[in-house]
């Protein structure tokens, strides 16, 4: 028709009628990697957590995730709520030692299947 101007399917348009700027999504997490317990030669704590995350070398570097809010996603064999996929929450406590490895607690005992697996450290809550 006269005056319609033909959009492209993948577009996508703001309320005006007018093109919107096509952004990448923002991830509002660091990605890490449950590495184990912590524990001695003999002890085994699963109360704690160790997590790697990407981009922490150091002890210092680690400092600013201290009090940030972990998940761990893992995909379950029963639907509950219309999902698949389950979420265990847990926080960034400390340094564990000086490579940038930090604990976490969460809420449920990490499973040992996670070991190894990913998990989210979220930006939030912030500090600054």
């Amino acid at each position: 028709m006269a005056g319609e101007t033909k959009q492209g399917a993948g577009a996508r348009v703001n309320k005006k009628g007018g093109k919107k700027a096509g952004r990448a999504p923002v991830r509002l997490y660091s990605k890490g990697v449950i590495l184990g317990y912590k524990r001695s030669k003999s002890n085994c704590y699963a109360n704690t957590t160790l997590l790697k995350i990407d981009g922490v070398r150091t002890k210092e570097d680690a400092t600013w995730y201290f009090g940030k809010r972990v998940a761990y996603i893992y995909k379950a064999k029963r639907e509950i709520k219309n999902t698949r996929f389950r979420v265990i929450w847990g926080k960034v406590r400390r340094a564990h030692g000086s490579s940038g490895v930090v604990r976490a607690k969460f809420k449920k005992n990490i499973p040992p299947r996670a070991f190894g697996g990913p998990c989210r450290i979220m930006m939030y809550p912030s500090n600054i």
